[in-house]
């Protein structure tokens, strides 16, 4: 990766490389209720160095990069400490002071950027309205250099035809083309693969260290802490974990896997042939190309492949949020509409996906509780009077104590709404769950007990599972079957012992080997010639 040697020029004002460029010193952050959701935290940061911050869901990794911006969420206010960005401190300066301080000089890239995307807006357009260098080539350049490189359509796309990493590397682009002092990126690397994860961790060491940035990101992948980082603080605190019981970082707990094979019996859902293309009238490139896949009642598929594969094009498509140019969808046999509107409301409880940003996903005017009890109602999954003990036992299911139940999306760690997004999937009792990247926003205990809780459902009621993930330890130990995307085409899939023992497509073996991913992009760059 490639950067323009005056791209990062120093700022006059910024401090060297002894004087901090940010200083955070005991502060506590509590919310309406009391309870602290930051107690006595401090963070230094100084040019020319990449700090992680790590810790469980919940213990308040976000909270501390928002305090940063001088921004606490809603409801939160300050009880101590003091936090002093390039020589100012945050909380005295007026709205305008601090609208400039974060206008130019300090950038944040949030859990969930594609929400803060207009979604009317093209790429370019929303790269270049932050630009601070008018050149025709600065869109093309910062793509690159956030590894997506454009080939004339990118750029011309919207957000909502961006995949989920996609839509991140944009959203990173964005804070770059404003030659930011000091970048503060929340989890960043979540949902991306392996490659791409690295790719963006030496791009970050590369900014702190060659543009002399204060960089700082929170992360649940402490191999790319350690590979990376020059400083990790850790924040402690977390709430308690689903109730099954808890797995050590890097541990893998045993699967129960059914004795009878996937392949047994008929699908309880097809997908034939299905076409997307983007752009106008959907005449543009294909994202997906031919693509189908099938699953069996209790069975586990797993979907992977690289960013931008078009793998969350392809559940979207499978739970009719997507429009498909052609091919069809089937339930138990029985034809599906491929919209939404043409599914009854049994076909749609049915299917429920569970959506790699679950921010954009729950509604920020509703509790919690009210969240969880709403598809509980409409699909009749309980008299009206259990209601809400029903909505206690999905909260106790995810790892969530009772007082969620009165609060609201924006009160919530990342970690925190992934879980509520899950107890709302689980809500109306689907037949077919479809995870995207749903551990991605997670500690490894949490999300080793998650699975456990999703692994549970498969034996007790026969719940059938779709796992997007590019964890692929996670996608052997629990899936039978695995779909690999490349480009928008299925290049394998068959049983995912086998698959993952012997691949027989290079875009495979990028996936398990990607130290030998430059000969797969070399070799796939020479077939699109």
């Amino acid at each position: 990766m490639s950067h323009a040697s005056d791209r990062y020029p120093k700022h006059p004002a910024v401090p060297d490389d002894q004087v901090p460029a940010v200083r955070v010193d005991a502060l506590t952050v509590t919310g309406a209720d009391g309870r602290h959701l930051l107690h006595e935290a401090s963070l230094t940061l100084r040019p020319g160095r990449l700090v992680a911050l790590t810790g469980p869901s919940g213990s308040g990794k976000t909270t501390l990069l928002r305090a940063v911006t001088g921004l606490l969420p809603p409801g939160t206010s300050r009880g101590a400490g003091r936090v002093d960005v390039l020589g100012h401190d945050v909380f005295a300066l007026t709205d305008r002071e601090l609208r400039a301080l974060r206008g130019s000089r300090l950038a944040y890239v949030g859990q969930d950027p594609g929400s803060g995307l207009n979604p009317r807006m093209r790429v370019r357009t929303l790269v270049r309205e932050l630009a601070a260098d008018p050149e025709r080539d600065t869109v093309s350049a910062l793509l690159a250099e956030v590894r997506l490189p454009d080939d004339g359509r990118l750029a011309a796309r919207r957000p909502g035809a961006l995949s989920g990493g996609q839509q991140r590397r944009v959203a990173l682009a964005r804070a770059l083309a404003r030659r930011p002092d000091v970048l503060l990126l929340d989890e960043p690397t979540a949902g991306l693969h392996p490659e791409l994860r690295d790719e963006i961790g030496a791009l970050l060491l590369h900014l702190a260290r060659e543009h002399r940035l204060a960089v700082a990101f929170s992360c649940h992948d402490p191999e790319l802490v350690a590979r990376f980082a020059d400083e990790a603080v850790e924040l402690g605190g977390h709430l308690p974990g689903p109730r099954t019981a808890s797995v050590a970082p890097g541990a893998r707990r045993p699967v129960h896997r059914p004795e009878e094979p996937p392949e047994a019996g008929p699908p309880v859902l097809e997908a034939r042939d299905l076409r997307v293309a983007f752009g106008r009238r959907g005449q543009g490139a294909a994202a997906l190309d031919g693509v189908g896949l099938r699953v069996r009642p209790g069975s586990a598929l797993g979907i992977v492949g690289a960013s931008g594969s078009g793998k969350t094009t392809l559940v979207r498509a499978v739970v009719g949020l997507q429009r498909v140019g052609s091919g069809s969808l089937s339930l138990d046999g029985t034809p599906l509409s491929t919209g939404l509107r043409g599914r009854t409301r049994e076909q749609r409880r049915r299917i429920q996906l569970v959506t790699q940003n679950p921010l954009g996903a729950l509604n920020p005017s509703r509790t919690i509780g009210a969240a969880l009890g709403r598809p509980l109602r409409l699909h009749r999954r309980c008299p009206r009077s259990a209601v809400p003990d029903r909505v206690l036992d999905l909260l106790e299911q995810v790892g969530l104590p009772p007082a969620f139940t009165d609060r609201y999306p924006h009160e919530l760690s990342g970690g925190q709404r992934q879980r509520v997004a899950i107890a709302r999937a689980l809500a109306a009792d689907p037949d077919v769950l479809i995870c995207d990247e749903i551990t991605s926003a997670l500690d490894a205990g949490t999300g080793e007990a998650i699975m456990d809780l999703l692994t549970g459902l498969r034996e007790r009621r026969g719940t059938t599972l779709i796992l997007i993930s590019h964890d692929l330890p996670l996608i052997a130990d629990r899936t039978d079957t695995v779909l690999v995307l490349d480009a928008g085409r299925v290049v394998e899939s068959g049983r995912t012992a086998d698959v993952f023992a012997a691949p027989g497509h290079a875009a495979t073996g990028a996936l398990l080997n990607p130290a030998g991913a430059a000969e797969f992009h070399d070799e796939r760059a020479d077939r699109l010639r």
